[in-house]
């Protein structure tokens, strides 16, 4: 009996060893598990946060996609996809992989020398559109290993200042290459590359189809045109050798030679045909009126750097394609001259400009840029009563008035022998109706030097690229000039027509052609211009 107490007694006994023993291994065990638990999810939250905060910091590289400049970025993301980015313009949305990694792509500004060299070489387009998947790639596996190296490095940061643990820091890290590693290689085996075929568009370039039509058939034209492009410019030469051999007129070595361009909607093409009819036709100034851009961005400013190659004076007033921002960056080229309602005198010429009232880029949030309305004509007839009261102030005599809308010539009659201006993609020479007692006036509307840029692609006959050359005598009166029209894509002759004026102080022999009134929209028989695709 006493055996048996002392047995229950010690069962009993809090303080017995072997009671003690059994309770503290009953407590450890669910503990412990909770512990680890508890290890587990901080490891994992820690390795998560890792791996985001170095996906932030160091998921991005820049790189040369052809011309541009290319921001890539990777973020996190439960769908993944992609967003081309086109800063003013708006961006591309993509569906082109899955997995939990969102690339996003800001194209910059075009690089000028690579520009450049594209304008000189038109064969260079088709290798640069080559090359452009290839530099996507390459950045693209940049930006992964750089990725996946920051969030590693984030990680075992973060993991060393939370755990002060070796072992715990090294596990988070092999976490981190492992779920990142794991999440790009989801990425890389889920693309699509036929998601760039069905893009979804954000900001302007919602208008983009119905602007620039089939992108892929405007690319196939665009490349055989550029094929041409050397033989056509090859071809003025030629023919300018040939017509001034004639003896229709023969320049007195007084004469100044002006090239008038206009709307050159970003073609490239078109500063190669302008710097060959520079050098072939010994021009003293170029003059444009307008439109050198589409929507007047920030990216589309590197297009105009062109002009300091001409080597010539260049007189530029602003089209209601152009921003300030593109006057201003005109402006900073070393031969340009920028006028807004103002004058200068270059290789012996005094001319006068204004810009375009309107910047109306975008036909659908500004519809009234593409038609001559009653508020429209007021914009623009005020806008050549403001340079009439500028040209009749002039110290000087004015020899030239520049405006871009011809709808704006109406009020500079008698003010001047000649206005150039573009707008309508058409070109036509004619007379302002004359003020009595006024010299008569010659209104010359330049058609589209840049062939109406990529829009110019979109039809069965392509809008060729014209200019003129323009020959005026000591008085700065006009005596003849030279049409030169390179045909659109598939066409490849150029033309060249040689006009020779008889009678100078009174001007070519057009017909007069009224000008819009204020108050008036604009009508086939007042038209002062045929506008069948005004810009």
């Amino acid at each position: 009996m006493d055996g048996q107490e002392n047995e229950e007694q010690r069962a009993g006994d809090p303080t017995s060893p072997e009671t003690g023993r059994v309770r503290r291994v009953a407590a450890w065990r669910p503990g412990r598990r909770l512990r680890r638990v508890g290890v587990v999810l901080a490891l994992l939250a820690v390795t998560l946060g890792g791996i985001v905060v170095g996906t932030y910091a160091g998921g991005h590289v820049g790189t040369d996609i052809g011309p541009f400049r290319a921001e890539l970025k990777l973020s996190p993301s439960l769908t993944g996809g992609t967003t081309v980015d086109i800063p003013p313009l708006g961006a591309l949305l993509l569906d082109s992989h899955d997995g939990p990694a969102y690339l996003t792509v800001e194209v910059g500004s075009l690089d000028q020398g690579r520009t450049e060299a594209l304008i000189d070489d038109p064969a260079s387009i088709s290798r640069a559109s080559q090359s452009a998947v290839a530099d996507v790639r390459s950045g693209v596996v940049r930006l992964g290993l750089k990725t996946l190296a920051s969030a590693v490095l984030a990680t075992l940061l973060l993991a060393g200042l939370v755990f002060r643990d070796v072992r715990r820091t090294a596990w988070a890290g092999g976490l981190a290459l492992v779920i990142t590693a794991g999440s790009l290689g989801l990425a890389a085996a889920t693309v699509r590359p036929q998601a760039i075929e069905e893009p979804r568009y954000e900001g302007l370039l919602v208008n983009a189809p119905a602007i620039v039509g089939d992108a892929r058939r405007i690319a196939n034209d665009y490349t055989k045109y550029a094929e041409q492009l050397q033989r056509l410019v090859g071809n003025v030469s030629k023919l300018y050798t040939t017509v001034s051999a004639l003896p229709v007129v023969q320049p007195s070595p007084g004469t100044t030679r002006v090239l008038h361009v206009s709307d050159m909607h970003l073609n490239p093409t078109g500063w190669q045909l302008i710097r060959t009819v520079v050098e072939q036709f010994g021009i003293d100034v170029v003059i444009d009126t307008g439109d050198l851009t589409d929507w007047g961005s920030e990216p589309e400013a590197s297009y105009v750097g062109s002009i300091g190659l001409l080597k010539k004076p260049y007189v530029y007033i602003r089209g209601n394609h152009d921003s300030p921002r593109t006057a201003s960056v005109v402006a900073q080229q070393p031969n340009a001259v920028v006028l807004n309602n103002s004058t200068t005198t270059v290789a012996g010429l005094t001319i006068a400009g204004i810009g375009d009232p309107r910047f109306t880029p975008d036909k659908e949030t500004s519809p009234a840029g593409s038609g001559l309305t009653s508020a429209v004509a007021d914009q623009v007839i005020g806008a050549g009563e403001q340079l009439a009261g500028t040209v009749e102030k002039s110290p000087k005599k004015v020899d030239i008035a520049l405006v871009h809308d011809p709808a704006s010539a109406g009020p500079l009659s008698g003010t001047c022998p000649l206005v150039l201006s573009g707008h309508t993609h058409a070109r036509q020479v004619s007379k302002l109706p004359q003020v009595p007692g006024e010299q008569p006036t010659t209104l010359m509307v330049e058609g589209s030097t840049g062939g109406a840029g990529l829009r110019g692609l979109e039809g069965e006959k392509p809008t060729p690229l014209t200019m003129t050359v323009l020959y005026l005598d000591q008085q700065k009166l006009l005596q003849a000039y030279d049409e030169i029209t390179v045909g659109g894509t598939g066409q490849s002759q150029v033309n060249l027509e040689r006009h020779v004026i008889r009678d100078p102080a009174k001007g070519d022999e057009v017909p007069v052609t009224p000008t819009p009134t204020r108050g008036a929209p604009e009508s086939p028989s007042t038209s002062a211009t045929p506008a069948p695709t005004p810009s």
